[in-house]
């Protein structure tokens, strides 16, 4: 939003609530959220955002979630049971 006209600025603040539907007060206290704070945005709010402003799924993550797929998991099973 930090490149947005005064004009912009203004109608994105008073549209985004609508958009994620939380009031403004509960905008704003996720606008003040830093990084390594407890808190965070629930994950419903955040796809609402990045579908505004039109990026794809995860690019607002401030993390990254990994894990092994269904399949890694089978082959892990099948190669330990294998071993026994």
């Amino acid at each position: 939003m930090d490149n947005l006209t005064v004009r912009q600025y203004k109608f994105m603040t008073k549209i985004i609530p609508k958009v994620i539907d939380k009031s403004i007060n509960t905008f704003n206290n996720y606008r003040n959220l830093l990084l390594d704070d407890e808190s965070d945005i629930p994950y419903e709010t955040v796809r609402k955002l990045e579908i505004l402003f039109e990026v794809g799924p995860g690019e607002l993550a401030n993390f990254k979630i990994e894990g092994k797929g269904f399949k890694e998991l089978m082959a892990e099973q099948q190669a330990e049971l294998q071993m026994n």
